[in-house]
């Protein structure tokens, strides 16, 4: 099969190498260019989890993202890349882009598919995404029976939290970071300290899993989640 001038959105997973898909691992093997996002002045996560599949005379594409709050600095380096992969995909090249955990879960590759996607067939790998490792690290069963189940963004105003952890029995907030207090402070309200999991950097090395009642940072790291099930454990049948 030809894959000259292909692109791929590649989901590489939260963290654990391992957990790269066989698929994904086929795309990284074959294609010609590597796309991938890097903090500006700092090093590509994405990029160190996929590294040991990457083929040593692979060329690569770096996307550095500024991580400022206006969103014009970041379009422009989306705008650049994009002008990159097309050069590359019209060279005959084929370009895999490589996002955490699954393309189009919170993954930064859609802005890139947005400006690629009306020139270019792209197909898309998913990955396992940062909920499911939680999941999994954390021994606690997401969704059972007729639970509803809803993705919570901590930057919401704190009173858009409370009612959203109130209308579902399972709540996943991601995007804790700075909001950490304001989560805590909405959790303890709600009697739900008990019923909240927390765990940091999943599947990672450095994975950590806490006690949120003993967390006295302020701040909590970029990958991060909670976990909460209003009705407690999972009950037996």
């Amino acid at each position: 099969m030809s894959v000259n001038g292909r692109i791929w959105g590649v989901g590489i997973g939260p963290g654990d190498p391992d957990l790269i898909t066989l698929k994904a691992l086929k795309v990284l093997k074959v294609a010609d260019v590597v796309a991938y996002p890097a903090l500006e002045h700092g090093e590509s996560m994405v990029r160190a989890i996929a590294a040991q599949y990457l083929n040593r005379n692979i060329e690569e594409i770096v996307i550095s993202v500024p991580m400022v709050a206006d969103r014009y600095p970041a379009q422009k380096a989306y705008n650049k890349a994009a002008v990159s992969i097309s050069n590359a995909v019209e060279n005959g090249k084929s370009v895999a882009i490589l996002c955490e955990g699954d393309p189009f879960f919170f993954g930064s590759f859609m802005y890139l598919y947005s400006r690629l996607s009306n020139q270019y067939e792209i197909q898309i790998i998913p990955g396992i995404t940062s909920i499911s490792a939680s999941s999994a690290e954390l021994g606690l069963p997401i969704g059972a029976r007729n639970d509803l189940i809803m993705v919570i963004p901590a930057p919401l105003d704190e009173l858009v939290l409370r009612q959203k952890i109130l209308e579902t029995d399972v709540s996943i907030i991601i995007k804790v970071g700075s909001h950490l207090n304001k989560v805590k402070r909405v959790i303890i309200s709600l009697g739900l300290i008990e019923n909240a999991h927390y765990i940091e950097r999943a599947t990672m090395a450095n994975q950590c899993i806490k006690e949120l009642s003993e967390i006295k940072d302020n701040h909590a790291p970029y990958f991060s989640i909670i976990i909460i099930r209003r009705s407690g454990e999972v009950l037996e049948l």
